[in-house]
């Protein structure tokens, strides 16, 4: 895992090249401390720098930019080929592979694009990555990012006339330190965060600068200045593919093909010359991950969680009792309220755009506290949208089919009772009932959900219940001063995937856009910025598409999401220990603005400051704030959406 930067003029470079590219480069050193190389070619008008963590070839022959063997492609590479051991030997096989000079995956895609071009290697390469390629031969870039987007890459034009340049990079703060940058913010991308707590590609919070596409590859020469993307794996496409060519077997050969195809991308991914390890939280995609590497260690898989003092956010017991049972060696930490508090001041570093999914504080802590053990570690992310595992699906399973047939005039009055009581006076109300329940109608934090389920009751379609479930600000145009929200894939039906259900239509839209640009943007800065190299398992293309091939009955039954995957776990760990609730994997945050952040939060919202700034109408935050305080609502995500703009946004 590595970083990358550099930049590209039509005209050439002028003698300060090197020095912008080196400003570049240092502000990403944190992705990758172990090593660090320039490459220029200054009549051409390409600098490429990249920034090392060493994971595979740890000798100088993995050293980058790297140039292809007959010195033709030159490239900055970001990630991991997972399968590219596979590659050398397709390639020797048709005796087309040249002398290798390592054993890194770097110059087996190099080999790759000699051999058979760039689209048909990216196609072949099983991986998460972002790499910048020249071509010397066509005086042309390239910028490419794996299938789903685990891998971050930036580009867009700055300056004017002949100062203009085409600057791209793993992270906007590598941008930020070329001189041509312009640190305009975009306000459209700001209510696009204002509704979401992310904001999502091809959109970044500067003017003028995008995120490239996951599956996607951008190219751009002299002769073509304008970025010309094309895609290589569509997952609109995927989805609609495999929901029309589902899997045919029974139940128990569908549970026996999942376990094939998992296990092959967990042993995959435990590919590394370094100590690896994984993120294990108890859940069902965290502990089937883990006991799918522990299956094929012969030595117990080292494993890290953290846990909460507060009840209601803890689940370290349960991945102890996992972790026991598996045999990993295991290691948890206990995060008291100052040491989450102590990560806050450091966000608007790690995520250099605006981002606001409270779960950044908790990640960051497990990741590093695993990187003082380990240099990779695999996560769980993706379980639940490729298997039905949020509670947002279940309602639309249970609630919404029901719902919809009440007339709206009928669901606004029950909204309306609903919210009569505050969430923690429901809380009170419902938590001896939430005891005596079957684990399986267990449910946290009751007084939240009802309050979101009182504007669920006034959607008028199940377009709209998943627009408002997955919103945070209803009218966040209206927040955002001079802003107009813009399309995405959400709001424009021609990206959307065509499901045959509701439920899979939520899935599908979770998996191309919340699944990137929320969960994968958290655990990448989390990690990252600790110099921690984290893998997803389930990301693993086969896996995604093999999941989509699976009808929704092998994924929810009997109200349970996850129905074959959790039959895989099962037979690695009693049902026993995984059956419970499901939890987030959060803060108290809304404890937190009303005691120990108080005065942080306040300064920041302050009435008059968010006047002078210009950016948000005041009374409309005020008004959430004064509500929070007061305990009448619980507007965490709301106000946290703000907060994290307005502590980036001082440290601009």
């Amino acid at each position: 895992m590595c970083g990358i930067t550099g930049f590209f003029q039509i005209n050439g470079l002028g003698v300060d090249a090197g020095v912008s590219l080196d400003r570049m480069a240092t502000k990403i050193i944190h992705r990758g401390p172990d090593d660090g190389g320039v490459w220029v070619d200054v009549d051409s008008g390409i600098a490429l720098a990249h920034r090392r963590l060493s994971i595979l070839d740890l000798s100088p022959a993995g050293h980058q930019p790297m140039a292809s063997a007959s010195g033709r492609f030159e490239i900055a590479f970001n990630g991991e080929i997972y399968n590219h051991t596979r590659l050398r030997r397709e390639l020797e096989l048709a005796d087309i592979a040249p002398v290798w000079r390592g054993h890194s995956d770097t110059e087996t895609l190099l080999a790759g694009f000699e051999a058979w071009g760039i689209k048909t290697t990216l196609e072949k390469s099983v991986g998460m990555f972002a790499f910048a390629l020249w071509d010397k031969q066509t005086n042309t870039l390239t910028l490419a990012r794996d299938r789903i987007g685990e891998k971050p890459l930036y580009y867009g034009w700055q300056g004017e006339g002949e100062n203009k340049v085409f600057l791209f990079g793993s992270e906007l703060k590598a941008l930020k330190a070329h001189p041509a940058f312009k640190s305009e913010v975009n306000r459209d991308a700001l209510a696009l965060l204002m509704r979401h707590n992310y904001i999502p590609a091809p959109y970044s919070i500067w003017q003028g600068i995008n995120k490239l596409l996951p599956g996607c590859f951008l190219t751009i020469s002299q002769q073509q200045p304008e970025p010309c993307i094309e895609s290589y794996w569509s997952g609109k496409q995927v989805v609609e593919a495999s929901l029309s060519s589902p899997f045919t077997g029974t139940a128990d050969e569908a549970v026996s093909a999942l376990e094939t195809v998992l296990s092959d991308a967990v042993g995959q991914q435990m590919l590394a010359d370094v100590p690896l390890g994984a993120f294990l939280s108890g859940g069902v995609d965290s502990s089937t991950i883990v006991a799918l590497m522990q299956a094929q260690s012969s030595q117990p898989v080292r494993t890290f969680s953290i846990g909460f003092n507060e009840a209601q956010y803890n689940e370290a017991e349960h991945a102890k009792a996992v972790a026991r049972h598996l045999g990993t060696e295991h290691t948890e930490l206990y995060v008291t309220p100052d040491d989450a508090l102590n990560v806050i001041p450091k966000l608007p570093l790690l995520y250099d755009e605006p981002f606001s999914d409270s779960s950044q504080i908790p990640t960051f802590l497990v990741a590093q506290m695993a990187r003082q053990h380990v240099t990779v570690a695999l996560s769980g992310d993706a379980g639940d949208e490729l298997f039905c595992g949020y509670n947002r699906y279940l309602m639309a399973s249970h609630l919404w089919g029901k719902l919809s047939y009440l007339p709206v005039g009928l669901r606004r009055a029950i909204a309306s009772s609903l919210t009569m009581l505050s969430p923690s006076a429901w809380n009170r109300l419902a938590n001896p009932l939430m005891k005596v329940l079957p684990n399986r109608f267990g449910m946290m934090n009751v007084g939240d959900k009802l309050h979101k389920g009182a504007g669920v009751l006034a959607c008028q379609s199940s377009s709209d219940l998943y627009r408002d479930l997955v919103s945070h600000w209803d009218d966040p145009a209206s927040l955002v001063l001079g802003a107009t929200e813009p399309l995405t894939v959400l709001t424009n039906a021609d990206l959307q995937p065509n499901t045959p259900t509701d439920i899979e239509r939520m899935m599908a839209l979770d998996m191309l856009t919340y699944l990137p640009d929320d969960i994968l943007t958290k655990v990448d800065r989390a990690a990252m910025g600790v110099s921690l190299e984290t893998r997803v398992p389930f990301l693993d293309h086969r896996v995604v598409e093999f999941a989509w091939q699976l009808p929704l009955e092998y994924k929810l039954r009997d109200g349970v999401g996850k129905w074959a995957l959790r039959q895989v776990l099962y037979k690695h760990v009693p049902k026993t220990l995984i059956e419970r609730p499901k939890m987030g994997f959060g803060v108290p945050i809304d404890e937190w603005l009303r005691g120990s952040l108080r005065g942080w939060a306040e300064e920041l919202l302050d009435e008059n400051r968010l006047r002078k700034e210009g950016y948000f109408n005041p009374q409309m935050v005020r008004q959430k704030w004064d509500e929070h305080l007061s305990g009448k609502r619980n507007w965490q995500y709301l106000l946290w959406d703000v907060l994290m703009f307005q502590a980036w946004l001082q440290e601009q």
